[in-house]
């Protein structure tokens, strides 16, 4: 469905709190979590050592995360969210070639700065080749930006092929993907030169007639 969340897509492996007190506690969890990953990574953080930073019991954690899978999870769904909610204002207003030029831009640079910046979502979606859930959660978001994408693409070009459009669309924001984690792993010059590249590739075919 159109512009619907992947993270309601995909059944959470975690129980969703219900009371204020609860989703405080939750979230102190993750904020403890979020730490922790990006000190020492999620592969060498313990289950006791959240609990002990988010100050609760350990069989609280366990109560809202049966284990240290889901907690990642609940953090990819986190940025999942936000992302999509970022690409959606983005792109909701574009009506023209150059207002998409300048939008996928700035939603490029934004992505690679929060990869830059956050080694958190590093972490996260560094793992997700190996988690076939976590992949498939990566997959759903990428479907959903691309109805983003592909609303703006109609507007711009009525007489093309849907199908030809939502395919385009998806690979693009899957390049992209790529892309940024390819341009994070070596030297933040030849990073940025990938990054640039990209945006040049994926606009030729996004606005090729």
């Amino acid at each position: 469905m159109e512009g619907t969340p992947a993270n309601e897509q995909m059944a959470s492996p975690r129980r969703a709190p219900i009371q204020q007190r609860s989703r405080e506690r939750v979230e102190r969890m993750l904020a403890a979590a979020s730490a922790l990953i990006a000190e020492q990574g999620s592969d060498a953080m313990r289950m006791g050592e959240v609990a002990e930073r988010a100050g609760v019991s350990i069989g609280s954690l366990y109560q809202f995360f049966p284990d240290k899978r889901a907690i990642v999870w609940a953090l990819a769904e986190r940025y999942t969210a936000e992302s999509q909610a970022c690409i959606s204002a983005e792109l909701k207003d574009v009506h023209d070639v150059e207002g998409l030029r300048r939008a996928f831009s700035e939603l490029v640079d934004i992505y690679y700065g929060l990869f830059l910046a956050e080694p958190v979502m590093r972490d996260i979606w560094s793992g997700t080749q190996a988690d076939k859930a976590l992949r498939q959660l990566e997959l759903a978001d990428s479907r959903a930006n691309a109805e983003f994408l592909v609303a703006v693409l109609k507007r711009l070009r009525p007489g093309a092929d849907p199908v030809s459009l939502e395919t385009t669309a998806f690979l693009v924001w899957q390049m992209g993907e790529a892309a940024v984690r390819l341009a994070i792993s070596v030297e933040r010059q030849e990073g940025d030169r990938l990054v640039a590249a990209y945006k040049r590739m994926a606009l030729r075919e996004l606005l090729a007639e």
